[in-house]
């Protein structure tokens, strides 16, 4: 009985699509949160060499961490989920046509990842397990 439900194509509940939104966020924006810390903490010396789209290296790297740090911890807490996305699905976008444009797949590969990731995300919105839930509802 358990296993036939398990395998069941009838969809999946609520319950269990907010859980894997969550596990997704958390996750994802996890991993992410670490690509912007390293950033910040070098923040003076990577700045002199980031410029994918023309504004400037500090203006562009303070985009890019504003994204990946400050969005990031928004979407792990469900708060202002799909405009938390918004910046990140930029940024990645950035990453994959621009700044790896000429790079071979396996270079623009995890940033393909994220930007699927977050797509989604945005698609999808937060789930029920958030504060835009809490917040909204």
């Amino acid at each position: 009985m358990l296993l036939r439900k398990f395998l069941s194509t009838k969809g999946v509940s609520s319950s269990s699509a907010s859980f894997a939104l969550l596990l997704l966020r958390v996750s994802i924006c996890a991993m992410m949160l670490v690509h912007g810390m390293k950033k910040l903490s070098n923040f003076s010396s990577i700045s002199q060499n980031f410029d994918p789209i023309g504004l400037g290296g500090t203006f562009s790297l303070s985009l890019v961490i504003f994204a990946e740090v400050f969005c990031s911890v928004g979407l792990i807490l469900g708060l202002f989920t799909r405009l938390a996305a918004i910046p990140l699905v930029v940024a990645m976008c950035v990453a994959v046509f621009i700044t790896h444009a000429g790079d071979a797949f396996a270079a623009k590969e995890l940033a393909l990842l994220y930007l699927t990731f977050f797509t989604a995300i945005l698609i999808t919105g937060p789930g029920k397990y958030s504060v835009d839930k809490a917040l909204w509802n």
